[in-house]
């Protein structure tokens, strides 16, 4: 079971094998689901378990991405399109992310084996059943959820403008999906992909801190990662408006109160 780490939003698994070829020109375009990666790990080390966090965060954006591939190119193609133009490359990706995965476990503990099948999605029509959430250390994991899956940043802090000195900090943002409405049924799966991207913007910008240590003058941390991160999750915070206001009322001022991260 995960430890603590970023709170990755995990598609189920659904069954291993790519879709029959298809043309994308049906009036519902269904839903990309992919066997799940995390209720297949085994213990993961404490030394890896924030780069196997990353990465679980990163399968999540990278089918979010062919979702969005799907629904956007509805009607085009021939009878092999939905399968080399978006369920293959897809399993390329997966395939390169879970080896990641398993590269991070195996530098500290024996690495998995046999990952790779859970590289290959499908086309569901309809859609899918709720995302699991990986709960914390000894906690029981979910495997559908009829509400949204909820973050758990701590609120924002007020901080001055940070140095990247090399002191351990830690990005901290505010949560979202517990200050949404009720989300209507048709606007889920949506929201869901959202709030996901949120949590790998998150683990990118962690990233770029580690990374950079030492980097830059006063600024460097404002202008160089929580700047850029702020304006990532605006938009992504009011893509989440836009899809709640096309079946409900929009909620509105989420933006510009939950966009912006300080270090903790």
């Amino acid at each position: 079971m995960l430890g603590t780490g970023v709170l990755a939003l995990l598609s189920v698994g659904l069954g291993l094998g790519v879709a029959a070829a298809q043309t994308n020109d049906s009036g519902a375009p269904g839903s990309i689901v992919c066997p799940s990666v995390a209720d297949e790990l085994p213990a993961v080390p404490a030394e890896a378990q924030a780069e196997v966090d990353r990465n679980l965060a990163l399968l999540n954006t990278q089918i979010a991405e062919a979702d969005q591939r799907l629904a956007t190119s509805r009607g085009q193609g021939g009878p092999n399109f939905v399968g080399n133009a978006i369920l293959g490359p897809l399993k390329d990706k997966r395939a390169a992310t879970i080896d990641r995965i398993a590269i991070a476990i195996g530098r500290h503990a024996a690495r998995p084996t046999g990952l790779d099948a859970l590289a290959a999605c499908r086309v569901v029509q309809g859609r899918p059943p709720a995302t699991a959430v990986v709960p914390a250390a000894g906690a029981t994991r979910t495997t559908a959820a009829p509400a949204p899956a909820r973050t758990t940043a701590a609120p924002a802090k007020t901080t001055t403008a940070p140095v990247n000195t090399g002191n351990g900090s830690a990005i901290v943002c505010p949560s979202v999906a517990d200050k949404l409405p009720a989300i209507p049924a048709r606007a889920q799966a949506e929201v869901d992909r959202n709030l996901a991207l949120l949590d790998t913007q998150i683990a990118e910008a962690d990233q770029r801190l580690a990374t950079s240590r030492g980097q830059g003058g006063p600024n460097f941390v404002d202008n160089a990662i929580l700047g850029p991160l702020k304006d990532k999750r605006a938009a992504t915070i009011n893509r989440i408006a836009t899809a709640i206001g096309r079946n409900a009322a929009r909620p509105e001022g989420l933006a510009e109160s939950l966009a912006a991260c300080t270090l903790a």
